[in-house]
């Protein structure tokens, strides 16, 4: 199939329309006004991609302000010792402390756009997530970062930048002096199209890899390929082990944190049995069943430092040994009673209470508690389609849900490769296994910012260089293989893909299964495979998002402990985990693609915050 060929010359191209790749653009073009900006997103501006569509029990963004505790001159650095600290000390302290110092800026940038975050006594309202220790977390509701995306997107239009929509870049074209640009797919009214990009500097911003997992809530372009694309251009990856999972809804994908867990619910299968107690590690009583559950709602993704990772191996395994795992709101736990809930439990749910009823209706149903705890849940759930107010039950799985690592940033948002930048998702260095709840969508803030403004300056001092006719061959003669007929079709190699990914390095990790998996992706490696009606830009990420399974792989293999969401068991059939090991294992790992071959290196993350 002949494609159009389409040309455009630009100081600065982003790849990726979320948070993280609009706020680039706008600090590009706060920089200088003469600056030729270009951003490409896979679907409409607004409408694709996790920001825009990312929801959650209460989403929130991490930041210090000056109500913030401990109300000190240098709150930010508590703030920056727990990114770092939660993070399991695999990630760049410089990094955490240019996020936490930057994070009231990034605030007030959004406030002054229009976000509507809530207030309680005429300041921003504030709480506690996923092991902080003080309460940073603002939001807006459950729509926290669509409601971001939404002003970045006004605020974008009001700006002169070049917006490419449907458009999914394929290839980065490098060479020793740095960056040249990029090679994409544009979907037109003509049909597809090949863009071919000459740009001075480019800001990946494409967000993480969720869809080399079977179970995941991400949005269906989130392949995780822009990762690779660096990585081939001559960039760095580090942290790639570690992907965040967590509960959430099979049929809508919320993420079920917060009070979906405070309201006590019961976890039974398919055949309507409470499960969790089958899989209970040595030295923990069904009894303390119900502080788990409750407890879950804070420590939401799976995390070795948390005992609440039981739900989540429970449920994962329920779910492995073929049976479905839902989320029961009709009826009471078996056993359970909320006046024999402990003390600080009951303080932290009346903390949380938004329509109070009985101590008598509160004893009769999670229903009746997510209710008054929380009902704009219950609302939510029912518009797409869960009533559980009629006794329909939330049918969950343990879904990939942030990719933790990505390419290795400096503190200016740099790659290995001069002229490419990271932000958000796809970049890695500043979490480590772990990160504080809202810090995802403060990152692509503080460092949009940076790589935008980094970018611009590039800009004033180096002119694209064209891309040649050669090497755009190269990349028709790939598209064009796609068309001819094969033995799989990209659909049915994407699920073999996402089935070894499940299996092997999902919330359950062992050397073997890890050494298996390595097995099964190289035998999926020299499968062809065809076009389908799943369309060319998935046929064509094939590739990338196979080499993204295998530095995923092969770098949780290298680590033989557990860490953050990286869960390493001697066997399957064990439910705890092996221990993490300190301080030998406080390397983060960094992978670098020499003569076409993954070289993996333990290195010493910077330890000192600046």
């Amino acid at each position: 199939m002949k494609l159009n060929i389409h040309e455009i010359t630009c100081d600065i191209l982003v790849v990726g329309g979320g948070g993280g790749g609009i706020r680039a653009a706008l600090a590009a073009r706060g920089q200088d006004d003469q600056t030729s900006i270009y951003l490409a997103t896979k679907g409409k501006l607004g409408q694709s991609g996790v920001t825009a569509l990312a929801c959650s029990d209460r989403m929130a963004f991490h930041a210090t302000l000056p109500h913030t505790e401990p109300l000190c001159e240098d709150s930010w650095f508590y703030h920056a010792r727990d990114i770092y600290e939660i993070g399991g000390r695999v990630s760049d302290a410089n990094l955490a402390a240019i996020l936490a110092a930057n994070a009231c800026e990034a605030f007030e940038y959004l406030l002054k756009l229009g976000v509507p975050f809530v207030t309680c006594d005429g300041k921003t309202d504030q709480f506690v997530t996923d092991g902080s220790h003080y309460a940073r977390a603002c939001y807006t509701g459950p729509y926290t970062a669509v409601h971001i995306e939404q002003a970045l997107v006004e605020e974008f239009k009001r700006n002169n930048i070049g917006l490419l929509e449907n458009c999914s870049i394929i290839e980065l074209i490098s060479d020793n002096e740095g960056i040249r640009g990029a090679i994409g797919l544009l979907e037109s009214r003509q049909g597809e199209e090949l863009l071919v990009v000459n740009a001075s500097s480019v800001i990946m911003a494409s967000g993480g890899g969720g869809l080399i997992y079977a179970d995941n809530v991400f949005p269906r372009g989130n392949s995780g390929s822009g990762a690779i694309l660096a990585y081939r251009a001559g960039a760095e990856l580090v942290n790639m082990e570690f992907i965040q999972f967590g509960i959430a809804s099979v049929k809508t994908r919320l993420n079920c944190s917060g009070s979906m867990m405070r309201a006590f619910p019961r976890f039974v299968n398919d055949q309507g049995r409470e499960f969790i107690s089958d899989y209970l590690p040595e030295g923990i009583d069904p009894s303390d069943l119900p502080g788990l559950i409750f407890r879950k709602g804070a420590t939401w993704p799976v995390s070795y430092e948390h005992d609440t990772r039981i739900i989540d191996i429970a449920v994962y395994k329920e779910r492995k040994n073929g049976r479905k795992v839902y989320l029961d709101y009709s009826k009471n736990p078996r056993g359970f009673t909320y006046q024999q809930v402990e003390s600080a439990l009951k303080e932290r749910y009346r903390g949380e209470i938004k329509n109070e009823i009985s101590l008598q209706e509160r004893e009769e149903s999670p229903l009746k508690r997510l209710q008054e705890i929380n009902p704009d849940s219950v609302s939510w759930l029912e518009k797409h389609g869960i009533d559980i107010t009629s006794g329909e039950m939330v049918e969950v799985a343990v879904c990939a849900q942030h990719f933790q690592g990505g390419i290795k940033i400096n503190d200016r948002g740099e790659t290995a490769v001069r002229g490419l930048y990271a932000v958000g998702e796809c970049a890695g260095g500043q979490h480590g296994a772990n990160r504080p709840g809202g810090n995802a969508l403060l990152d692509g803030q503080v460092f949009g910012k940076i790589t935008g403004a980094q970018a611009a300056l590039r800009a004033k001092q180096t002119e694209a260089r064209a891309i040649s006719k050669s090497e755009v061959d190269i990349i028709l003669e790939k598209v064009d293989d796609l068309y001819k007929s094969r033995g799989l079709t990209a659909s049915e190699y994407l699920s073999r893909l996402q089935k070894i990914m499940s299996s092997c390095a999902g919330v359950v990790r062992t050397a073997e299964g890890l050494k298996e998996g390595l097995v099964l992706l190289e035998e999926l490696r020299q499968m062809p495979f065809e076009m389908d009606s799943s369309g060319l830009v998935q046929a064509v990420e094939l590739p990338a998002m196979t080499t993204l399974a295998e530095v995923v792989l092969r770098s949780a293999q290298l680590r033989d402990e557990s860490r953050g969401p990286h869960l390493r068991f001697t066997c399957p059939t064990d439910n705890t985990p092996l221990p993490r090991r300190d301080p030998q294992w406080q390397r983060y790992i960094v992978i670098k693609e020499i003569s076409g071959q993954a070289e993996l290196e333990p290195r010493e993350p910077v330890k000192q915050f600046e």
